[in-house]
């Protein structure tokens, strides 16, 4: 039996015209955002920098009509940041279009994962082992 992470399972991304995009990433972002209170800490949970988190959730805000975050400088009680209401609405939306997406073609990923060879070599692993 295959062990979870090595299933077969399509990745949404959304275009926004003219250049945004929301993906798996930001959604994780907010959720990290949420469990955390911190934009700073769920930027290190994801491997990256505090700039790098900021500028994906000032994206975010910029994307919609309604922010996703709401960050409090630092002072007395230090700073933070909250997930909205939207923020939430935004990632229960967006983990149901995933869902919704993985049962429209769940027939094809089984068919894939039928054929498709377990003990194939990844690009990645060959170039790395170089």
């Amino acid at each position: 039996m295959r062990d979870e992470d090595s299933k077969l399972r399509p990745v949404l991304r959304i275009d926004f015209p003219p250049g945004e995009r929301l993906g798996r990433g930001k959604i994780m972002l907010l959720e990290l955002i949420r469990e955390t209170g911190s934009i700073s800490a769920a930027g290190r949970a994801m491997d990256m920098s505090y700039r790098r988190a900021w500028l994906l959730v000032d994206a975010l805000n910029r994307m919609f009509k309604e922010p996703s975050v709401e960050s409090q400088r630092g002072g007395k009680q230090g700073g933070g940041a909250a997930v909205t209401a939207f923020g939430e609405m935004l990632i229960q939306r967006f983990r149901a279009m995933e869902a919704k997406a993985c049962a429209a073609i769940e027939d094809d990923l089984d068919w894939l994962e039928a054929v498709r060879d377990p003990n194939a070599v990844s690009v990645t692993e060959t170039v790395s082992d170089k």
